[in-house]
């Protein structure tokens, strides 16, 4: 028996594994001939793009629902360790056993987390990074209209949150917040304030979309501080570089991302980011038989030669490439080089709309409602995988189902979201 072992059960890891599955269809193996494995600590595939929007537990796929019917095992458990020399990866089941499990090939996809900081008060951070994280969030906004023992209902900072770090997610939470906030305060008494230590929003997102982003905050009443950061966080006020201090009951971090630590357990090179450097077939660089896809691989896009983004878009093309390329290698076949559709960015602006911009130069194509409209097809439709039917998950899986359906016009590949 062959055995192909997924660490991580996001979009990449999910699509890898649907990717190999094809391959062994395809070539009229079975399930003993060539195992397929996905290890991961959660049941569900995370639809982590969504997870600044309000009721994020709804927010999730049960893998088993996406990966049983196409004959992927699954292994629910913490990674702990790899062994690349032993072809090994050891984890711990929910019960507390320990488990070990042998690969031929490996594709590690264990994604990303938000860089916590270390400064005072760093315990009553919010952040959107997780299910867990997101929830906790939702809890604590629903929670906010209730009476707090010796404390007045309508005290300054209550209903104010403020965002630190007003790159992608910074901007897509801060401007969900005006309306989340807007449906449990009294009227008039919302405030978010974005704080960045740069010197513009958006600073990774260039100069293209920044009118626009600047014209939503405005719309919406979110005040920015630019040139900025957090010194110290309590639980009703925020203590700003400039010694400014703003009353808040909510603080939200979303100030910088780095790579799965479990890439620190494979002996490649990585990028500032923590990524592993991977050739054009998503190899992981002087080591033998480890693959890399999502957020752990620094892979690069070879028409504009420039290394992909952290993000569900790229992830989910990565995924399918390296799931082919896994199963190709095993059985000896050519692998297929990594090709992701033409970069796009769409960025949600609550109330506001959202914004779309084609290529690196980010040249604006959709502001306001119209971009809505896509952002919404992309989060609510084409980034989830089919459920229950392997024939539609495989149509969509390996490098010919990398649909360039983010291109503006393009149709979509059918999925079939969640509730």
């Amino acid at each position: 028996m062959t055995k192909i072992l997924i660490v991580g059960g996001g979009f990449a890891g999910v699509w890898s594994a649907a990717s190999a599955a094809k391959v062994r269809q395809e070539r009229g193996l079975s399930e003993k001939d060539l195992q397929i494995t996905v290890i991961d600590a959660g049941d569900d595939l995370v639809i982590r793009p969504r997870l600044y929007e309000a009721a994020p537990d709804r927010m999730r796929v049960p893998l088993d629902r996406v990966l049983g019917p196409v004959g992927v095992r699954r292994v629910t458990g913490t990674v702990t360790g790899i062994d690349t020399g032993a072809r090994q990866v050891t984890a711990v089941r929910r019960d507390g056993t320990p488990v070990v499990l042998d690969y031929d090939r490996l594709v590690l996809a264990s994604g990303s987390q938000v860089v916590r900081p270390a400064l005072p008060g760093a315990e009553h951070l919010f952040d959107v990074d997780t299910l867990a994280g997101a929830a906790r969030l939702e809890a604590h906004l629903l929670r906010l209209p209730e009476p707090i023992t010796g404390q007045r209902s309508g005290e300054p900072g209550r209903f104010t949150a403020v965002v630190v770090g007003a790159g992608f997610t910074g901007l897509e939470i801060a401007t969900e917040l005006v309306g989340r906030l807007r449906e449990v305060a009294p009227a008039g008494e919302v405030r978010v304030v974005l704080v960045e230590r740069l010197d513009a929003v958006g600073p990774e997102l260039g100069e293209g979309p920044r009118p626009a982003i600047e014209k939503a905050l405005a719309d919406l009443g979110v005040e920015v501080r630019l040139g900025v950061s957090v010194l110290e966080v309590a639980h009703d006020e925020v203590r700003l570089s400039d010694e400014t201090v703003i009353p808040a009951a909510t603080v939200v971090w979303t100030a910088g991302m780095t790579a799965s630590p479990l890439t620190s357990f494979v002996p490649g090179e990585r990028d500032r980011l923590g990524r592993l450097d991977v050739d054009e077939y998503l190899r992981v660089r002087g080591v033998e038989h480890v693959y890399a896809a999502g957020d752990t691989a620094a892979a690069v896009s070879p028409d504009e030669g420039r290394v992909v983004m952290q993000s569900c878009q790229h992830a989910l093309p990565q995924g399918k490439y390296a799931g082919h390329n896994v199963a190709a290698d095993v059985l000896g076949e050519p692998l297929v080089r990594f090709e992701p559709a033409p970069y796009v960015t769409c960025l949600a602006l609550g109330p506001a709309g959202a914004v779309v911009t084609s290529g690196w130069d980010r040249d604006v194509q959709l502001t306001e409602q119209a971009a809505a409209e896509l952002k919404h097809t992309i989060n609510q439709v084409w980034i989830y995988p089919p459920v229950d039917d392997p024939a539609a998950l495989l149509a969509q899986a390996g490098p010919q189902g990398v649909v360039r359906e983010y291109e503006l016009g393009a149709e979509p590949a059918e999925s079939v979201p969640a509730s």
